[in-house]
């Protein structure tokens, strides 16, 4: 797949996915003579800070530089080495990401080996921060929320498509957990289309009512209810920008504004026209300043 497709792993509730630390952060420093030939049992996701280094990945070659990121999959060997006159710095971390508990995600995606990291301003001193608290023989829970955040900011760019005939060639429940992973992709994609919910559950080789029911299980909602969170985030954005409560609730599918305004508030937790207010307010703050 040369097109990216819509990313949504960070549209899904906590429980979908099982991150695990296989050791603390390795906090890099690496000198001019420094040389690494190994295979690691699990994934390795290397951040650079400072200097600069070339990894070879068959059939990749990969120079990795400061705001980059670089994923070592598990089980490939792999060579390192540094390439400029400054000390190579960085964090590399160890882990698994699994899907509902069951299976290793990333082997379900085609992803590009290196990106550099978006928002790297904002980002960098928190790998920063990442590296030097790490403690040397242990793993802390703070440790794994902002290793999610960096790792999900590496999908987010790396992330080119989920593998051709992925589900086809897993068994049982796997397939299935895959399956529910890429209709909540595509209900994400374009949640303002007014087929959005029969195209994602059109090639779906499941009966209707079973996958519905496992697609609650695992996601918390219906796949209806799902399309309808996705619309009131878009809804979010829109009264943000100063929006009448009634267009914005035409512009994402409901015809009855005092409908759409009981649904918002479901699922936000609040009115759509206190997050009007807070967008005009903002907006007016901002043309002040």
């Amino acid at each position: 797949m040369d097109e990216t497709e819509h990313f949504t792993l960070s549209s899904l509730p906590t429980q979908a996915l099982k991150l695990r630390l296989a050791r603390s952060a390795i906090r890099m420093n690496h000198a001019p003579t420094w040389r690494i030939n190994k295979i690691n049992p699990v994934h390795d996701l290397v951040i650079c800070l400072t200097g600069a280094a070339r990894y070879e990945i068959a059939p990749d070659d990969v120079t990795l530089s400061p705001g980059e990121a670089l994923l070592i999959p598990a089980g490939q060997r792999f060579r390192g080495h540094h390439l400029s006159g400054d000390s190579y710095t960085g964090v590399a971390q160890h882990f698994t990401l699994e899907l509902f508990g069951r299976g290793d995600i990333l082997q379900q995606m085609n992803l590009r080996r290196k990106v550099q990291l978006r928002n790297w301003q904002v980002l960098g001193p928190v790998v920063e921060h990442y590296r030097d608290t790490a403690p040397r023989d242990d793993t802390t829970l703070a440790q794994h929320h902002q290793f999610m955040v960096f790792l999900l900011s590496y999908l987010e760019s790396a992330f080119i498509g989920w593998k051709d005939q992925t589900a086809e060639d897993m068994a049982g429940q796997d397939a299935l957990s895959l399956l529910i992973v890429l209709t909540a992709t595509r209900l994400s994609s374009n949640p303002l289309a007014p087929d959005a919910l029969e195209r994602a559950l059109s090639t779906v080789p499941y009966n209707a009512d079973y996958f519905r029911r496992a697609f609650r299980d695992r996601i918390g909602l219906t796949p209806q209810k799902f399309l309808e969170s996705k619309r009131m985030e878009k809804a979010v954005h829109i009264l943000g920008t100063g929006q009448t409560v009634k267009d914005t609730a035409f512009e994402v599918g409901y015809s009855d504004p005092f409908f759409f305004s009981r649904t918002f508030k479901r699922y936000i937790g609040a009115s759509p026209s206190s997050y009007r207010l807070r967008g005009t307010d903002r907006t007016a703050i901002e043309y002040i300043e």
